[in-house]
């Protein structure tokens, strides 16, 4: 059966290196379907706006996520850490507690930067977050990419690197066949 595969950008910025290495994802393999699930018009988490019945926005947001089989996030790493962007989304996601959309869901993570630790800080605050949601995450494989700047073209929004293009390829069909095999959290 075909996996619909959801992509979370944890960038909002027009020319993102992330989205166009999510982008890259989508034509690295076909077996699967590939979903946007776009974070730019989540409001602030405010439990306010919560009690209040949340906001369009976010009912659409947890929605894409329902209805996806696994969901791959692609993002910077901002002053060592996770987007507050991404980490916001996050907090939606997780909420209510006991039937978060992302409980119990299979997710990856690949992190681009120019820089040269690949959004290594980033992931793990990353998977910190979701470990403490209950979320399944693809274990012991990272997927950092450095100097991202040099493995594009920018004009284009295309990756350009082989090298880079093969790894990719390799997560995410890693990723793909991890989805049924992904173990189910005991919740508390």
């Amino acid at each position: 059966m075909t996996k619909t595969i959801g992509l979370i950008c944890g960038s909002l910025r027009k020319n993102s290196y992330n989205r166009m290495i999510a982008e890259s994802l989508t034509t690295l393999d076909d077996s699967a379907q590939y979903r946007w699930i776009e974070i730019s018009s989540l409001p602030f988490f405010n439990e306010d706006l919560e009690a209040d019945g949340s906001p369009e926005s976010v009912a659409s947001f947890r929605a894409a996520i329902q209805d996806v089989d696994g969901v791959i996030i692609v993002s910077p790493e901002y002053n060592s850490g996770i987007p507050g962007v991404l980490k916001n989304a996050l907090d939606w996601a997780s909420r209510p507690r006991t039937s978060s959309v992302l409980n119990r869901k299979p997710v990856g993570l690949i992190g681009a930067t120019p820089g040269g630790f690949g959004t290594a800080f980033a992931q793990m605050q990353t998977r910190e977050v979701l470990e403490a949601m209950q979320v399944n995450v693809l274990p012991f494989q990272k997927m950092l990419i450095s100097q991202v700047h040099e493995k594009v073209d920018s004009q284009q929004k295309v990756l350009t690197d082989e090298s880079t293009k093969r790894y990719l390829q390799r997560y995410l069909q890693q990723f793909i066949h991890w989805i049924d095999q992904a173990p189910v959290p005991v919740l508390d």
